[in-house]
């Protein structure tokens, strides 16, 4: 009955009921949109995250975060429409749901948030795609050179080719044209965790002799070492990295066909993402900790915790870059669009940023480009790179993205928005148990938040001594 209802809204003429081109999307592509933002670059760091808080904490946090994240992507899928989440208006970014749910400072400030942390995962896939393409070419340096040969390979010039790829891929006008590339990523994103998960497997059935703990790494026998406790912050902030993909919901959502509800699919694809990818964490974190112990590397495909067989290690670099190229666009796809729609609504008339030139291309048909859209997106693929290259620290990076989006996006408003519709009373039952959450996960976020910083001022003294060094 609810699908019937806003039938007759839609338009027979290839529109939807807002006016816009009819959408597309289905629970297959909403599905595969989830799966390559949450299995970006995180999945990669597991087995490290899972080193540091041990065999208890580990994967209690690891469940604890995916449990949270479906929770808020249900409620966040209910926001779509407004007021009523079957037949409201569309709102087509999550700072339309915070704005017409929660008013004006709440939606800048969860503006800030959404789109600080989605620029902050793109520099951190040209970091991890960059480390995969540095690992292929010392691969074959130490296949041909010994184990024990430096190969040591500078990461800039891999950072600015991932840079180049990208300028151009940022062209694509849209993510509801992404479907294609976000289908093959995904495939790309389980070929890369399976060899890796595979690797591990054999590892661990070769009885190596490694240490684990139930409670983590202690750094230099000294449990007391403040520096365990910075690394396991930096580790909570990995593992909320690793399920970030609140920042991107609606606008996924938002390409969804209005044939079905979009809610009811959104929430259904949500579980099947959260569970595919959950499925591969607790697999790649787990054996990968069981395989390499304590001393678990950063990324277990380009930290060498593998080198042979080389070609396969190089095969799944490859599959990490491929994944990677198209999770930058997911997640910058609705930075372009929030600027782009910007700069429309302030300047109608500029012919810089309102002129469409249209362009014939081989296989795609007419592709409609503006000056604007072309400068503002190759000048936001290079900043990107530069700030790339100035801090290629992974783990730190990924850690520190990740503690300052899971709060406010994937919690917070949420659940305010949540109280609010529902008109939940102030001290029910609802209300404590749903703040005691938010506080709990917002001390989290501080904790993870805290231990980045810490590494990466660490990892930039590092640096400044490797630099005079050489």
């Amino acid at each position: 009955m609810d699908d019937l209802r806003r039938a007759p809204a839609d338009n027979i003429n290839g529109t939807d009921d807002d006016g816009r081109p009819k959408r597309t999307g289905t629970f297959y592509t909403a599905s595969a949109h989830i799966i390559t933002t949450v299995i970006g670059s995180g999945v990669l760091s597991l087995p490290w995250a899972i080193s540091q808080l041990g065999w208890i904490a580990g994967p209690m946090a690891l469940i604890s975060f995916s449990l949270i994240t479906l929770f808020a992507s249900t409620i966040l899928a209910d926001f779509y429409r407004f007021p009523d989440p079957v037949s409201g208006r569309r709102n087509y970014t999550y700072m339309d749901v915070v704005k017409v749910n929660l008013g004006g400072r709440s939606n800048k400030l969860s503006g800030i948030a959404q789109y600080g942390n989605l620029v902050g995962f793109t520099i951190g896939y040209i970091i991890t795609s960059a480390n995969s393409m540095v690992a292929i070419k010392r691969s074959y340096c130490f296949h041909k050179h010994g184990h024990s040969f430096g190969c040591h390979t500078p990461i800039n010039l891999f950072i600015i080719i991932f840079g180049v790829i990208q300028i151009f891929l940022s062209q694509i006008p849209n993510i509801q044209e992404l479907s294609m590339l976000s289908l093959l990523t995904t495939v790309m994103c389980c070929c890369h965790a399976s060899i890796g998960l595979g690797l591990s497997i054999a590892k661990v059935a070769g009885r190596p002799h490694v240490k684990t703990s139930l409670t983590g790494v202690f750094i230099d026998g000294d449990k007391s070492n403040t520096n365990n406790l910075w690394t396991a912050f930096t580790a909570l902030g990995n593992l909320a990295f690793a399920y970030g993909f609140s920042e991107v919901l609606i606008e996924i959502q938002d390409t969804l066909g209005s044939s079905k509800r979009e809610n009811r699919v959104m929430k259904q694809a949500s579980l099947a993402g959260i569970s595919i990818s959950t499925l591969f964490y607790m697999s790649c974190g787990l054996l990968g900790y069981a395989a390499f112990g304590d001393t678990a590397p950063g990324n277990i495909l380009a930290g060498f915790g593998f080198f042979e067989p080389f070609w396969l290690i190089d095969l799944a670099n490859i599959f990490v870059v491929i994944h990677l190229t198209g999770a930058y666009q997911i997640c910058g796809q609705p930075v372009f669009g929030f600027v782009e729609s910007f700069t429309r609504h302030r300047w109608p008339n500029t012919v810089l940023v309102n002129h469409e030139y249209a362009i014939k291309m081989p296989g795609y048909g007419v592709y409609r480009a503006t000056l604007f859209r072309m400068i503002w997106r190759t000048t936001y693929v290079i900043i990107t790179t530069v700030i790339a290259m100035m801090f290629p620290f992974f783990n730190d990076i990924v850690g520190l993205t990740g503690a300052l989006s899971f709060w406010p996006l994937t919690v917070y408003f949420p659940i305010k928005m949540r109280i609010k519709r529902k008109k939940i009373p102030i001290f029910s039952f609802k209300w404590v148990w749903m703040q005691t959450l938010s506080m709990c996960c917002l001390l989290t976020s501080i904790a993870a938040a805290i231990g980045s910083v810490q590494g990466i001022v660490k990892s930039l003294q590092t640096f400044k001594i490797f630099k005079s060094i050489a």
